[in-house]
């Protein structure tokens, strides 16, 4: 694949774990996550509208900043008012302004489930997912090859993490076929053009299997685009600037999450 934005983004965080002198190993035993399932938590029943996963985002790479202020309690709050069914939050520093400590305050002013979205490179970074309060971890596979995938997914069940596995085209979607992921996340956004593509999506979650929650990410700013993902075949849309610039986000929330799923 031709060099994207991932790639040095990746590097620093290879780099890092590469500096982390924590053994996995040591730290597995003592860690277990207790909390809501983010699995059941997008389970299209009993409802028969989307899942709406929001996000909370202060900055992108790309835009810069979004919402220098943020807070991600009360946003939390807002987003749960408004109909959310999970909640998903940056954690990576340097190039999104998040932290670890945005999971532990989501976790702590509502009770739905919670995805910490980062780049997830090693075994730590599963762990420590599971240790601030996260009910699933992200797993980006443009960023992992297959060994990695099955060490991370496993470690994830093992310490009771639900995880969510991201791709961008059909060859990615065929190599999470095999591996045994139960939710998947298809990013919209070309990864070499950076724009977004509704129907390249369309094809690809079209090839999951049905038993798959199948995500669909990036560039959902309307109803409209929500009711394309539906009909597409999406049990759930992960939505994070068009939520924070919103003046009223419980409100925006609420309006995407009354679309109707398409059997």
């Amino acid at each position: 694949m031709a060099a994207t934005y991932l790639d040095a983004i990746l590097d620093a965080h290879r780099a890092r774990a590469r500096r982390d002198p924590r053994v996995w190993q040591q730290r597995v035993e003592t860690i277990r996550y207790e909390g809501p399932s983010f699995h059941q938590a997008l389970d299209a029943e009993p409802t028969s509208c989307v899942r709406v996963i929001a996000e909370v985002k202060r900055r992108s790479p790309s835009k810069g900043w979004i919402d220098e202020h943020l807070d991600p309690a009360t946003l939390a709050q807002a987003y749960e008012q408004g109909g959310a069914s999970a909640i998903s939050v940056l954690t990576d520093e340097d190039h999104f302004a998040g932290s670890s400590a945005d999971v532990m305050a989501v976790r702590a002013s509502t009770p739905l489930a919670v995805l910490r979205k980062d780049f997830t490179v090693c075994e730590n970074d599963v762990l420590d997912a599971a240790a601030m309060g996260a009910s699933a971890v992200l797993l980006i596979v443009a960023a992992l090859n297959d060994a990695e995938l099955r060490v991370f997914l496993d470690l994830a069940h093992r310490v009771n993490l639900d995880a969510l596995v991201e791709v961008h085209d059909g060859e990615e979607a065929r190599r999470v076929c095999d591996l045994g992921a139960r939710i998947v996340g298809v990013n919209q956004r070309d990864l070499r053009s950076f724009e977004v593509d509704a129907s390249r999506a369309a094809a690809v979650v079209s090839a999951l299997d049905p038993q798959i929650l199948r995500v669909a990410e990036s560039g959902i700013t309307s109803v409209a685009d929500v009711q394309r993902a539906a009909q597409a075949g999406f049990d759930a849309v992960l939505v994070g600037e068009a939520f924070v610039r919103s003046p009223d986000p419980a409100a925006l929330v609420h309006e995407f999450a009354s679309v109707a799923r398409v059997s």
